[in-house]
């Protein structure tokens, strides 16, 4: 009865993140410039995660280029759903290890629409595991899956966005390479706003509004992450108002704007997390292909919980799963800061195809430090690298990270699985937009506000019958948590270094091989040593009957290791899949 409760549960919630996603397809599209400063709060469409920088391009010259522009004139529809049922070997190769046997039934669909107004991807999966051992434990049912879509309501001006995603993780630091032998924590989202871009005169007008929901579900047996994060809605708010350099006579660019971001997460502790900012930027051209900017502004931020229960003296009374909440107490504030925040800094574009930005300033409370660097090689090949500091939350974070994506994205997924591999990379090589790596904010699941620096890189192409792409970053956590001694039960800071690959070549129009590898290190203060994952897979496709029958082959092999526990596990696969 519990599983089916379960299982029900996990249904609904996919079906609400969906639902979300595909709902907007009444309403309109957003801009691919987003509105400025959503660095922290729910992020706009087609942000990468450094909207300082967003706030100064606000101020900059641009050509006059909507996405109606862009768009088709006729409707382009490439929808295609399967099922497939595949024979999967697991073997423990550690000492007494034992050898699983499983059936795996899926059904899913892959697809994308484009017409004037209106763009909509979405690949989903849903796979169940019958087993052929008495007592294995594998996960019987998973869901995983991106959705985007993107419609115009009044073209060039009014828009509407949302996005769906459904994966899983198998705990700390262990986002990379999780079989169907392991536990996991099922992880849902979605966001859904509109987006408002036009002009009065020379005056450029930004507006924006995201409604993001969270939801998690641990399945490991002695899972505690419900203690901290079950599910979490937040809200974000932006406007801007600017003029480019000549505007008016005036040689500079500038730009007014603000913002406003609030989540609430539902779990045991009950975490708030509000902030509102304002900031003017300016940008001074300096040259045909380099400008200078700078920006001023004041920040407020706020988060807090609920108190612990205490004993006579006043300590936390700390039970088997860490403190226990008291709804009765006052709230425990967490993080306060207000104050100016500044930076300056540089923008480059020396040809089309290239862009970098830089800015070094305070805020914080302390020295910040971001940037970005895009570049096309060709029209095949793409590179894009983050510099990254911002105040964020879980739930604000990984909308952030897949909101991020451009159309035409392509889904790696692993091949003896199912699931999201670490990257999904831009349409075309990365030539038309940029990807995602979701490990930086999926490695550790946390109710509380952090601050989170790092930088990622991105990188993407095909070359003839070859297409390939490579993901690396590092990320660390430092989270507002309150700082009472004996309360030690979650990590104060944590960091992640991660690393993707993968190389697909086309054999014949009918046939292809693709290699997948990965590795990540997870560390916290809370662990005596580090989470070490790392693992390839190798799989082979060939389709028969008008290319609606698909025979797979797969091996994969997989390592992890938290310096107590190592396991590693060798899987090979073969199965069909029929295409409608």
């Amino acid at each position: 009865m519990k599983t089916e409760l379960a299982r029900t549960r996990a249904l609904r919630r996919l079906a609400l993140a969906l639902g979300l996603s595909l709902a907007a397809a009444t309403a309109a599209h957003a801009q691919d410039r987003p509105p400025p400063g959503a660095d922290y709060g729910a992020q706009s469409p087609s942000a990468d995660g450094d909207s300082d920088a967003q706030e100064a391009q606000e101020a900059e010259p641009a050509p006059e280029q909507s996405r109606r522009s862009r768009r088709p004139a006729r409707t382009r529809t490439d929808v295609s759903a399967y099922l497939e049922v595949a024979q999967v070997l697991s073997a423990d190769l550690g000492s007494g290890g034992e050898t699983l046997t499983y059936t795996s039934l899926a059904a899913g669909v892959d697809g994308q629409m484009q017409t004037r107004r209106v763009t909509a991807q979405i690949s989903y999966r849903y796979e169940r595991d019958v087993d052929w051992n008495n007592g294995a434990s594998i996960d019987r049912d998973s869901h995983s899956g991106l959705a985007a879509v993107n419609l115009e309501i009044v073209p060039g001006a009014l828009s509407f966005d949302a996005g769906a995603l459904a994966t899983r993780t198998g705990g700390n630091g262990r986002v990379l390479g999780v079989t169907n032998r392991d536990e996991t924590v099922d992880v849902y989202s979605a966001y859904v706003g509109p987006t408002l871009s036009t002009n009065a005169g020379p005056l450029a007008i930004n507006a924006a509004y995201r409604l993001g929901a969270v939801w998690v579900d641990d399945h490991r047996a002695a899972g505690t992450l419900n203690d901290d994060f079950d599910s979490s809605v937040a809200h974000s708010a932006t406007a801007s108002v600017g003029m480019a350099p000549g505007g008016s006579g005036l040689p500079f660019g500038w730009t007014v704007g603000g913002g406003y971001a609030r989540e609430d997460n539902g779990g045991r502790f009950d975490q708030h997390f509000e902030g509102y900012y304002v900031r003017g930027d300016v940008v001074l051209p300096v040259g045909a292909t380099l400008a200078l900017t700078a920006g001023v502004g004041y920040e407020n931020m706020r988060a807090d919980q609920r108190d612990f229960v205490r004993d006579a003296g006043g300590a936390p009374v700390i039970g088997p799963n860490g403190p226990t909440p008291n709804p009765a107490a006052p709230r425990l504030l967490t993080y306060d800061l207000d104050g100016v925040m500044y930076d300056a800094g540089v923008i480059w574009r020396p040809s089309p195809r290239t862009e970098l930005q830089a800015r070094a300033g305070r805020r914080y409370g302390g020295t910040t430090v971001t940037g970005s660097l895009d570049h096309r090689f060709n029209s095949h090949q793409g590179v894009h690298i983050d510099i990254f500091d911002s105040v964020q939350t879980f739930g604000n974070q990984l909308a952030n990270d897949y909101s991020g994506l451009s159309n035409g994205f392509d889904v790696n997924r692993d091949p003896l699985t199912g699931g999201l591999g670490g990257c999904a990379f831009g349409g075309q090589g990365g030539s038309q937009g940029r990807g995602a790596c979701f490990d930086r904010t999926l490695a550790s699941i946390s109710g509380n506000s952090f601050r989170m620096r790092g930088g990622s890189l991105l990188f993407s192409g095909e070359r003839g019958r070859w297409s390939y792409g490579l993901g690396a970053g590092y990320a660390h956590r430092r989270y507002n948590r309150p700082a009472i001694a004996g309360v030690a039960a979650f990590a104060s800071s944590d960091e992640v270094y991660s690393v993707y690959g993968s190389l697909s070549r086309q054999l014949s129009r009918t046939s292809s091989l693709d290699f997948n590898a990965f590795g990540s290190w997870y560390d916290s203060d809370v662990t005596a040593d580090p989470v070490t994952t790392v693992g390839a897979t190798m799989s082979y496709n060939r389709t028969f009957f008008t290319e609606h029958l698909q025979l797979m082959a797969a091996l994969g092999l997989y390592n992890s290791d938290d310096g107590t526990d190592s396991a590693t596990n060798a899987s090979a696969l073969g199965g069909l899949r029929y295409t409608f």
